[in-house]
């Protein structure tokens, strides 16, 4: 860590037992200074007396419990508390999640916890909490405004595309019908300027039984042990990715098309995982359709981004929007400039690699930090008449 205890002050456990104690030790600092207390009253009294300086408070138990919202508003009528409060629990709703952000708590984490996630987010809050509660710092991160000659291109730039593209539209739409049954858009969460979350859309180019299509096609691989295949036929029988399943929680990564419901971070694991195998036989993706596997070849199942745009979700030229699963990783300095930039369709990274083969998450970071420092609406067109050839360069994205 990059902070010391004398930064840190004293850190306050309330309510955690002492493997969540050593937990959150673990991922404090060897020379933290950290007092542990059965409960909320005994650590308000403890406070009252001693008057000693608190960076941060851990508190395990529930949303409405005295170690929840009480006793974080009880910190900040009596106290005047402005440092991180963490709450520790088992049981969180996204209802419950939302109302605690809302309400001032820096993070929620569920319980058992993820050691490695648990250190990452608490250790930039740490480190940053003066920097983010600057009102200048906090308007930078969420208040990023398009300007007013970029919003005008895109909406001009955006409605006429989709006016002349109004017949490819259709085409697609009548063929995605005629090879397999579902609706012709799908839409994925994602995150962008600012870590504002927004509807995607997409056309659909996998089966709606994708899951399904997979586990039957799995053991025709001639080549996969038979603990591969039994591993495979598991995991597509699992509704839940790894990470939710471990969480106890619903899913948190859907994609939704009507009344179809995918696990858009489970597909993207068993895609590198199949990937990933050497000797495997099936090199198409048995879930995408025919039809999907040429307008993802061709970018066309990305059109109907173009009416993020015209919403304003997007941009035509900006920094790709994550799944959340990616976004929620990034919480340094380091990689959360890229959300201080517009979210576009395309953007510096997807020029220039576009055709160019595999591309590191460090690469593509590092391109979309270059577009946040220097995007401009000049910049936007030279991107876009870029964007041209790029586009028939084949790449299956």
């Amino acid at each position: 860590m990059a902070y010391s205890a004398t930064e840190l002050a004293t850190l306050v456990c309330v309510g955690c037992d002492l493997p969540l104690i050593e937990q959150i030790r673990m991922a404090l600092p060897p020379d933290a200074d950290v007092r542990a207390y059965p409960n909320a009253v005994a650590f308000v009294d403890d406070w009252k007396k001693k008057n000693y300086l608190v960076e941060a408070v851990f508190s395990q138990g529930t949303v409405q419990g005295m170690g929840g919202v009480t006793l974080f508003q009880t910190l900040v009528n009596e106290f005047s508390f402005n440092k991180p409060f963490f709450l520790l629990t088992s049981a969180l709703s996204d209802k419950d999640r939302d109302f605690l952000l809302r309400s001032g708590i820096a993070d929620v984490f569920l319980l058992p916890l993820d050691q490695e996630a648990f250190a990452l987010r608490i250790g930039f809050l740490l480190k940053q909490w003066h920097r983010l509660q600057h009102p200048a710092i906090q308007s930078s991160y969420h208040s990023y405004k398009t300007p007013l000659v970029k919003r005008i291109f895109d909406i001009v730039f955006s409605g006429a595309v989709l006016l002349l593209l109004t017949p490819l539209f259709l085409l697609v739409a009548i063929l995605l019908k005629l090879e397999s049954k579902g609706p012709v858009f799908y839409y994925a969460l994602r995150v962008g300027t600012g870590y504002q979350t927004f509807k995607f859309y997409k056309f659909r180019s996998m089966y709606v039984n994708a899951d399904q299509r997979l586990k039957d096609l799995k053991h025709l691989n001639q080549y996969a042990p038979t603990t591969e295949i039994e591993s495979a036929t598991v995991a597509a029988d699992n509704v839940l990715c790894a990470d939710c399943a471990a969480k106890g929680s619903k899913c948190r990564f859907p994609i939704y098309a009507d009344k179809i419901e995918w696990c858009e971070k489970k597909y993207m694991d068993e895609k590198k995982s199949m990937a990933g195998s050497a000797f495997f036989k099936l090199k198409d993706d048995p879930r995408i359709t025919r039809v999907g596997k040429f307008i993802r070849n061709t970018s066309i199942d990305e059109l109907p981004q173009l009416w993020n745009v015209m919403i304003g979700d997007m941009s035509i030229v900006g920094n790709r929007p994550l799944p959340l699963y990616e976004a929620e990783k990034l919480t340094t300095d380091k990689y959360a400039m890229r959300f201080l930039a517009p979210a576009g369709i395309t953007g510096l990274w997807q020029v220039e690699k576009r055709g160019k083969g595999e591309m590191s998450e460090e690469e593509r970071l590092e391109l979309d930090n270059l577009y946040a420092k220097n995007h401009s609406f000049l910049n936007d067109i030279r991107l876009i008449l870029k964007t041209i050839p790029a586009l028939f360069q084949s790449e299956s994205v």
